[in-house]
C-alpha cells in the first residue's frame, strides 16, 4: 500500500479509481464490508482501491475540548487498511478549512478534480462537508451530476453478548470499550481490542509483590475501563513492527490507580507477562490485545492479600487464555 500525504500527490493515482472516504476509526466489521465491496469493484474494473482518510480525527478539531477516543492510531490503521488490500491511502490533514468546505466544494475539489474516481463507495451513514450536511443521497445527486458512481453499503450488525442486535460503529465500540466490555467490542471489531505505545518505568510495586509488570505508556487512544484483563502483548522496536508481529505472549493486564499502595496514583496500564522474564524492555514497543475482562479494580486491606488476588487473577487468565497451567510467572 503506497501512503498519500500531499494533495499534490494525488496525481499518481489512476483516473477512474474506486474510492472510499471515512475516517475508519477501527477500522471495524462496519469499514471492513465497505472496503471489500470497493475492492470487489476495483477488481472487476481492473483498478486501483483507493481509500482517503483524516488526521488528526475531525473531531478533534471541531471539539477540542472533547476529543472522540480514537481506536486506531493511524501506524495501526495504516497497518489494518494494508491487510485490506487498498493500494492507495491519502492520508488527509484536517485543519478548520477543510471541515468547512461545503459538500459540494469538498466532492469538487477531492472526488472530481483530485482523485478523480469512477466509483465513490460508502456506507449508508456517511456523512462529508460542513457540518456534515451531505449524506449518500446528496453524494448520488453529485456523482450523476459529476460522471461518477455511488455505491452504498448496507450499515453491518452483530449481536452483543447481552443478545442485543446493534449497527457496528466507531461510538458504540468506544462505548463498549469504556464500559470494560472488551468481548463485544472484539465481536464489532473483528478482532481484538490493541493497546499501543512505549515501555516506560514504573514504581516497581509489581516487581515487589512477585508480579513484574511492564509499564505502557499509551499513545493517543482509548484506554479502556480501569480493571483486571486477560490478554496477549507485541514487543518490538517500532509501532510498525508490533502492529505486525505475531508472536502474541500471553499477559494479564491492570488499569487503575493502585489504590491499595496510595490513594493519589495515576492511571497506570501495566502488563505482567505469564510465561517467564521478561529483562529491561524500557523504550521499547508494546501492543496489548484484550482478550477477557477478569474483574473490577478494588482496594485491599493489604499488599499480601493483593498479591494473592493477583495470583488468582494470572490462574484465570492462563483459563481465559488456553495457557498450560503449569507456565510459570
Amino acid at each position: 500500500m503506497k501512503i498519500i500525504e500531499t494533495i499534490s500527490d494525488i496525481k499518481k493515482i489512476n483516473r477512474g479509481c474506486i474510492l472510499t472516504i471515512g475516517n475508519f476509526d477501527g477500522v471495524h466489521l462496519g469499514h471492513q464490508q465497505i472496503l471489500s465491496a470497493a475492492g470487489r469493484i476495483a477488481s472487476q474494473r481492473k483498478t486501483q482501491l483507493v481509500a482517503m482518510t483524516f488526521d488528526p480525527h475531525p473531531l478533534a478539531i471541531l471539539h477540542p475540548q472533547n476529543p472522540p477516543g480514537i481506536l486506531t492510531p493511524l501506524a495501526w490503521k495504516k497497518h489494518l487498511l494494508a491487510e485490506l488490500k487498498v493500494d492507495y491511502l491519502f492520508v488527509q490533514k484536517s485543519t478548520p478549512d477543510l471541515l468547512a468546505l461545503s459538500p459540494g466544494a469538498y466532492v469538487e475539489k477531492f472526488i472530481v478534480k483530485g482523485i478523480r474516481s469512477s466509483v465513490v463507495v460508502e456506507g449508508e451513514s456517511f456523512n462529508f462537508g460542513s457540518g456534515r450536511t451531505g449524506d449518500f443521497h446528496l453524494l448520488q445527486k453529485l456523482g450523476a451530476e459529476n460522471g461518477f458512481e455511488v455505491s452504498v453499503i448496507d450499515c453491518r450488525k452483530v449481536k452483543l453478548s447481552t443478545g442485543q442486535p446493534v449497527k457496528v460503529s466507531s461510538t458504540i465500540i468506544r462505548n463498549l470499550l469504556s464500559t470494560g466490555s472488551i468481548a463485544d467490542a472484539a465481536v464489532a471489531l473483528g478482532r481484538p481490542y490493541r493497546l499501543l505505545g512505549r515501555i516506560i518505568r514504573g514504581h516497581g510495586k509489581g516487581k515487589r509483590l512477585g508480579f513484574p509488570t511492564l509499564n505502557l505508556q499509551p499513545l493517543n487512544q482509548l484506554i479502556p475501563a480501569e480493571g483486571v484483563y486477560a490478554g496477549f502483548v507485541e514487543i518490538g522496536d517500532s509501532v510498525e513492527y508490533v502492529c505486525s508481529a505475531g508472536e502474541k505472549i500471553p499477559a494479564v493486564f491492570s488499569i487503575g490507580r493502585a489504590q491499595t499502595l496510595a490513594d493519589n496514583y495515576p492511571l497506570l496500564v501495566e502488563a505482567h507477562i505469564l510465561t517467564g522474564g521478561i529483562g529491561d524492555l524500557y523504550g521499547k514497543w508494546l501492543a496489548m490485545d484484550f482478550i477477557g475482562r477478569i474483574r473490577s479494580q478494588q482496594k485491599f486491606d493489604s499488599e499480601k492479600a493483593l498479591s494473592a488476588q493477583i495470583a488468582k487473577d494470572c490462574r484465570s487468565a492462563k483459563s481465559i487464555l488456553s495457557i498450560d497451567e503449569s507456565a510459570s510467572h
